[in-house]
């Protein structure tokens, strides 16, 4: 068993779904979902990946 993650989320608190990703963080629902048991090089790959959909997408990330 990997240990948890310990990467801060990427949840910015502006969660609205466009199909499975999230207009707010990037990530996809199955990302969100699974981000607590997480290692943390998973949730490394979540973070980048969620950037990488931002940037395609021009969604702006804000942070809290």
């Amino acid at each position: 068993m990997t240990a948890r993650g310990r990467q801060p989320s990427p949840c910015v608190r502006k969660c609205c779904l466009d199909g499975d990703l999230c207009m707010g963080c990037g990530r996809l629902l199955d990302e969100i979902l699974e981000w607590g048991k997480a290692s943390d090089s998973r949730q490394c790959e979540i973070i980048d990946a969620a950037r990488q959909r931002r940037l395609e997408r021009k969604i702006p990330y804000s942070v809290l």
